[in-house]
Parts: C-alpha cells; sequence; structure tokens
C-alpha cells in the first residue's frame, strides 16, 4: 500500500506541479547550481506560516538583492529587515540574516537533515525541506498541509497536537527513498489544493481509493484541532513626530529600531508607549506638546489583537533616545513593519 501511495502521487506531482521559482522541474536531476540550496532554504523559510502569493514577489525582491548566500551574509541587518517589511513574523529575518552567515563561514550548507537542524532558525521542518528538495536526501517532511494529507489518509482522529507523532510516523512509512524531495512537494501541493481544510476535493484526489479518512465519510473532522482560545485585545499608542528640514528638502518623521528581540524586533518603526511590553500601553507621549489624535489602527498578531491610537506632533524638540529622522516623502521605502505602515499611512491620509 505505502509503495502504491507515493507512485500515485509523484505520478500526479508530474502531471500537476505548481511551476514556482523556487522549484525544479518534476522528476529531474537536481539544479547545477551552487546557489540551488540557498534559493530552497529561502523559500522554505519565506512559506513559513505565509502563502506563496506572498512570498512570490518577496523571494524574487531577496534574490535580486542578494542573489546568494554570501552577499545575504554581508548585508546588513537593518537592509534585510526593511527588505522583509511586510511579511510578518519578523523573527523569521533575524534567523535568517545569522543562518547565512553560519553557512558562509562554513563554506556551504550541510547537506545532511542532522547537520541543517544545528544551523540558526531551522526547526525540523524545514532542516527535512532542505535535505529533500535541496540536496535529494530522503527525509520526512511534515508541516500543516502534509500534516492535514496524512491525518485524514490515515485516519488519525488523536487530537492535534499530541496526534503529531502518529502523523510523522505513518509519513515517514510513505516517504520513498527516491524522489524525496518531489514527494514533500507534491504532499504540499496535494494539502493546500486538493486536501484542503474545508470540502476536501475528493474525487480530483490521486490517493482517494487508499484514504481512510475519505472513507469515513467525514474526512474534513481530520485533523482533530483543540479549542481555539480567545484572543486578547490590546490597546496601544504610536507617535508620529515630524520636524521641517533644516536644509529645506521637506518634512521629516523620527524613527525608532526595535530591540533586536521581542516582538517585530529589529523593524524601523515609529515610536511606542511600550505597548507590547504590557496588556495595554501607558498612552504617554515621549515629551509634552501639542499632539493630536489621528486615529487608530487595528492590526491582528497571533496571540493578540491591537488597537493602536496614532498621536502626531510638528516639533522642533529632538526625541531622547536613539532615532533618526527619515524624509516624510520616502516613508515608504523606509520598511516599517505593517502595524507601522498602517499608522503611517493613516496620518498621511488625514
Amino acid at each position: 500500500m505505502t509503495a502504491s501511495i507515493s507512485a500515485s502521487l509523484l505520478a500526479w506531482y508530474d502531471r500537476h506541479a505548481r511551476d514556482l521559482p523556487w522549484r525544479a522541474a518534476p522528476a529531474s536531476a537536481l539544479p547545477d547550481d551552487p546557489e540551488w540550496p540557498y534559493r530552497v532554504w529561502l523559500s522554505e523559510v519565506m512559506l513559513q506560516q505565509t502563502t506563496v502569493a506572498a512570498v512570490k514577489p518577496y523571494f524574487a525582491k531577496f534574490t535580486a538583492l542578494w542573489p546568494s548566500v554570501a552577499a545575504l551574509a554581508a548585508a546588513s541587518d537593518d537592509d534585510v529587515m526593511a527588505a522583509w517589511a511586510g511579511l510578518g513574523y519578523y523573527s523569521r529575518a533575524r534567523n535568517l540574516v545569522k543562518c547565512a552567515r553560519a553557512v558562509a563561514a562554513r563554506g556551504g550548507f550541510p547537506d545532511s537533515e542532522a547537520e541543517l537542524r544545528g544551523l540558526p532558525g531551522l526547526g525540523d521542518y524545514t532542516a527535512a525541506a532542505v535535505a529533500a528538495i535541496a540536496f535529494g536526501q530522503r527525509a520526512v517532511v511534515v508541516d500543516a498541509n502534509v500534516e492535514r494529507v496524512v491525518a485524514r489518509l490515515f485516519a488519525i482522529a488523536e487530537p492535534l497536537p499530541q496526534a503529531r507523532k502518529a502523523i510523522r510516523a505513518a509519513a515517514d512509512t510513505i516517504t520513498p527513498d527516491a524522489r524525496s524531495g518531489d514527494f514533500a512537494q507534491a504532499m504540499m501541493d496535494l494539502g493546500s489544493h486538493i486536501c484542503i481544510t474545508r470540502s476536501p476535493r475528493c474525487l480530483l484526489c490521486p490517493l482517494s481509493e487508499a484514504c481512510e479518512g475519505r472513507k469515513s465519510g467525514e474526512p474534513e473532522r481530520l485533523p482533530v484541532k483543540p479549542p481555539k482560545k480567545a484572543v486578547p485585545e490590546r490597546r496601544g499608542t504610536a507617535f508620529w513626530i515630524t520636524r521641517a528640514n533644516a536644509k529645506g528638502r521637506g518634512a521629516e518623521v523620527w524613527l525608532v529600531t526595535r530591540p533586536g528581540e521581542g516582538m517585530l524586533g529589529g523593524m524601523r518603526a515609529l515610536p511606542d508607549d511600550g505597548w507590547t511590553a504590557r496588556a495595554d500601553g501607558s498612552g504617554e507621549a515621549p515629551f509634552t506638546g501639542a499632539w493630536r489624535s489621528c486615529g487608530a489602527v487595528r492590526h491582528g498578531f497571533t496571540h493578540a489583537h491591537l488597537t493602536l491610537e496614532v498621536r502626531a506632533i510638528e516639533t522642533d524638540v529632538q526625541p531622547e533616545g536613539a532615532g533618526a529622522w527619515w524624509p516624510v516623502a520616502r516613508i515608504g521605502e523606509a520598511g516599517l513593519a505593517t502595524l507601522f505602515a498602517k499608522a503611517a499611512s493613516l496620518v498621511l491620509a488625514a
């Protein structure tokens, strides 16, 4: 059964594989390109909890700016964080730079799953994906899409996250020795387009005859997920501080760089009232003056929903602490995290 599952899936992938800029053609030899592992790794980091449609332009931007892992390793943290702005989950960008520098220092990517797992930011999934896709090693690659396919295929009814051990063991039984990378990508494509969360398209599935979940009549109930926790609400305030440029080149806004660790770490941002360190910010402005309210923006994080009030002032006061003046006319080039880009847009639209 397991051999027929992998054969059926690979035959389906040969006909229906998505054409993506970080993929080799199905059933082809590994590309004769020293930067092939870099491109695979970069795409896998970007695709974590992010859609293919969102990743494509970022992948194109990064590979144009930094076409090799050595080039990325030599880039400044600020430039990388600015280029990542808007893609979210910013710890990925911080680890991206750390990993690139570690790889450059050792002269290239290791080709084994175990060694890859030792690189900064590479967990079990990413290490397995790079080993299989970039180096053709047999590795069991399990992301959320694969998790769903395997849970249904084997009717694994144990609730998540406890079910993950059984899901991985089952995935191991159907992962072939040959074409492991193609198999991993085929499972991802199957999960994202056919074996979808709601109303799975079983009639189009190459594994439907073997699927125990389909035979049960309720494949969409698998995998069993724990009840969702209520997402807490947070409130905070951001401050838009502008001055007239002394050289007559237009207004400038005061931007800060957030601490390297923690929420939105390492990103350029507007000053705020410390809402990330508490459930609600203090609302206290960085200095006294004629502040005006510009309204508020809403933003969703994985762990909380935030309502961020935006207050603005024109001043000749130099704010205390580290920061820099940035031309308002070029605010789109500052690489602000999405939250603060929303705040900037709110002020500029007023």
